[in-house]
């Protein structure tokens, strides 16, 4: 909205921005190695929790696998969905490696799904998350991620789907 102050001066009035945007974040550690252990696991899901929160994002839930990660925020507009992943992989990257937690160089792989979510539905992904332990002792994570994207409608090529672990 414009409103005219005087011939000279334009004043630029922003109505209030008002969003409801719940996304829920999934990547993989590089080569999908199983590599986050439970001895530090918390501590690198607080550390995430920090960077999503200095970046304004409201965080929902957060869990770890041993090679991979879910989490679920509700998203600060004024940052994209791809900024955020960036930011959050590059700085939990710099952080697992200055803590030694791996013996060598830590990688978050490449990519990541992102999958925006109703508030009627937040509840049920929060309870999803936090259980993926329990998940997990009944399905991979290479079937997980494949039954979210169909689940999502999400046309993929098989050969950019994760594959299984490297590691056992």
């Amino acid at each position: 909205m414009l409103i005219n102050v005087n011939f000279e001066q334009t004043l630029t009035i922003m109505p209030n921005t008002y969003t409801q945007l719940y996304i829920h974040c999934v990547f993989a550690v590089k080569y999908r190695q199983a590599v986050i252990q439970p001895e530090w696991e918390d501590r690198l899901q607080m550390y995430i929790t920090g960077i999503l929160q200095n970046n304004k994002h409201k965080l929902l839930a957060i869990n770890t696998m041993p090679d991979h990660l879910h989490f679920f925020v509700g998203l600060n507009p004024e940052q994209s969905i791809s900024d955020m992943l960036k930011l959050v992989k590059a700085d939990s990257t710099k952080f697992i490696n200055n803590e030694g937690f791996t013996k060598r160089k830590f990688y978050w792989q490449e990519g990541y799904g992102a999958f925006s979510n109703s508030r009627s539905q937040i509840d049920s992904v929060v309870k999803y998350i936090l259980n993926q332990k329990h998940h997990h002792s009944k399905k991979t994570f290479r079937e997980e991620y494949l039954e979210i994207l169909r689940d999502y409608a999400i046309e993929f090529d098989e050969k950019y789907i994760f594959h299984d672990l490297l590691d056992r």
